[in-house]
This record gives structure tokens, C-alpha cells and sequence, in this order.
């Protein structure tokens, strides 16, 4: 298999209920990475400043990802600061310094342009089509976004979705996309535009899947504790794309299957701090949660 994935490199300060950690790893393309890694080899794309210590990723490193794309530049790394409220789907963003990922430009190694899986994490989407245009025949294109690109570049956004195969965002970007009151009618008016799988993000309530005429509902996992919900969407994606090139199958039994490896590794990211979980995470520890994902809801 061969996945790549082009996003952001970060340090976080992170403040919740349970506890504080500040400048901790973070970023879309490692936590994606720490979730498709558990998977198969994970080439990254992205940038640092002169300030980061990548001894914090040699985790990583051990298990197949390579950064040959990862690029030091001049400066600090980017960072963001987040407070949640004591509900988990509230926060507030203390801050956010771009530093040098605010003149980041992906420029894809040569071993990397055949890449079979390609993840676009949720950078401009101005840089998510540079970097389509560097890759040579792509198998799969899965493309992430977020309201700001929504709202603020949605003609060039509508252009990427229509050179992507599948579409993850959540339920209150799919109806900004759409201006539709509803994730059923928004799923819809998405397909329309081209793309031809829809995942839609739910946070507490689960994830819906959507693939031609087929809905999937994967439901979240039941945890008494949520410490730190930092990453979850990118593990999410990471464990979806990475199953999907192992397999190398993508039937709608095999979506499925993706997103419930997803959700069950979003449902470790939050049990800790910033990659605390992920570090320690062994394959059969997923495996037994995704079996437990299967007896939650078999009901024939």
C-alpha cells in the first residue's frame, strides 16, 4: 500500500476539564499519520520551523512513516490554543500563529508522485489542487475541509471536490457546502457536485457514510470519559484511508468496515492528551474495539 498525506505539523496548548498540556504535538498530518500508520507506511508532507524537536516523532518514525517531505523552514512552527468547555463539542480557540505554515507550498517528492492513496487534509483548497496536480494516477483522493474554506473560497473548493472520490467533513460543513436545513438533504446535494462518497462527522452521535444510493450509520463509542477531542477527525480519516489501501478494496462492505476502524480510533485519541493514546495503541487493542463496535450494533 502506499498513503500520503499533505497537512498541517503543530504544537497545541490544549485546556479541558481534565487538565492542560501545552505545546504538544499536534497537526493533521501526524495525527492522521499515528492512525494510518497501525495500518501500513505513511509518507507526509508538510512543514516546521527551526523550533521543533523531531525527536517528539520518532514514534512515528518506528512504525513506517517517512517524512522526506517534511521541509524545515526559517522560523516558528505553527501553533493553535484551544480551551473546551465542560460539553466537548464547545470550545474556544485561544490562538492561532501560522508561523511557517503560512507560507507553506506542498511541493511532493518525486518518490512520493505515484502514490496510490492520497489524503488531502484541510489546507487552503488552492494548495490541495497543487498538490493533485503533482500526483501521477491516484487511486483514491480523499479531501477534508472545513467552514473557513466553505465559506471564504468555495468556487475553488468545488473544484477539488470534483478531482476527489470521497468528501469528509462534518454535519455542520456539509450544510454550510449546501446551504441545506439537513445532513440528509446536504448528503444529496453533495453527491450532486460530483464527489463519489460522502463521510459525514457527527463528533458524539457517530458518523454517517454515504455511497451512491447506500447510507452506513456507525455509531460512537460509548466512553465515560472524554479528556481531549484534539485530532480525533484527523485519526478518524487516518484510519479510514489506511484501512482502505490495505484492503485495497473500495466496495461499499469495505467503507463500512473504514469507517468503523475510523471511529474506533478517534474513540482512543480522546480518552488522553495530544498523542498520548495513539503512541501506546497496539493492533489488537483496535481489533477488540472494532469487534466491540460489531456487537453494539448486530442486531440480525
Amino acid at each position: 500500500m502506499s498513503v500520503l498525506v499533505v497537512g498541517s505539523i503543530a504544537y497545541d496548548s490544549v485546556e479541558t476539564p481534565f487538565g492542560k498540556v501545552d505545546d504538544s504535538l499536534g497537526g493533521s498530518a501526524l495525527y492522521f499519520s499515528a492512525a494510518a500508520s497501525l495500518f501500513g507506511p505513511v509518507n507526509v508532507v508538510g512543514v516546521i520551523g527551526s523550533d521543533f524537536d523531531t525527536s517528539k516523532i520518532s514514534f512515528l518514525k518506528d512504525r513506517q512513516v517517512n517524512f522526506d517531505g517534511m521541509y524545515v523552514d526559517s522560523g516558528k512552527t505553527f501553533r493553535w490554543g484551544g480551551r473546551y468547555h465542560k460539553n466537548m463539542n464547545m470550545r474556544d480557540t485561544l490562538f492561532t500563529y501560522l508561523n511557517v505554515f503560512e507560507s507553506f507550498k506542498p511541493q511532493i517528492p518525486e518518490q512520493y508522485r505515484q502514490t496510490e492513496y492520497v489524503f488531502l487534509a484541510n489546507i487552503a483548497p488552492e494548495l490541495q489542487m497543487e498538490v493533485l496536480d503533482q500526483i501521477e494516477k491516484p487511486k483514491l483522493v480523499v479531501l477534508d475541509t472545513m467552514n473557513f474554506w466553505i465559506n471564504g473560497k468555495r468556487q475553488a473548493l468545488e473544484e477539488v471536490i470534483k478531482r476527489s472520490d470521497i468528501l469528509i467533513l462534518n454535519d455542520e460543513e456539509a450544510m454550510d457546502l449546501t446551504d441545506e436545513p439537513g445532513i440528509v438533504s446536504a448528503a444529496h446535494a453533495i453527491i450532486k457536485k460530483g464527489i463519489k462518497t460522502l463521510v459525514i462527522k457527527k463528533g458524539e452521535n457517530g458518523a454517517v457514510l454515504i455511497h451512491e444510493d447506500k447510507f452506513f450509520f456507525c455509531p460512537a463509542y460509548p466512553l465515560s470519559r472524554v479528556v481531549d477531542p484534539t485530532g480525533a477527525g484527523d485519526g478518524f480519516a487516518g484510519g479510514f484511508v489506511g484501512y482502505l489501501a490495505q484492503q485495497k478494496d473500495h466496495s461499499i462492505d469495505s467503507l463500512k468496515r473504514a469507517v468503523v476502524y475510523g471511529s474506533a480510533i478517534a474513540s482512543f485519541i480522546v480518552e488522553d492528551f495530544s498523542f498520548n493514546r495513539l503512541i501506546e495503541l497496539k493492533k489488537e487493542d483496535l481489533e477488540y474495539r472494532f469487534e466491540e463496535f460489531g456487537a453494539m450494533t448486530r442486531f440480525l
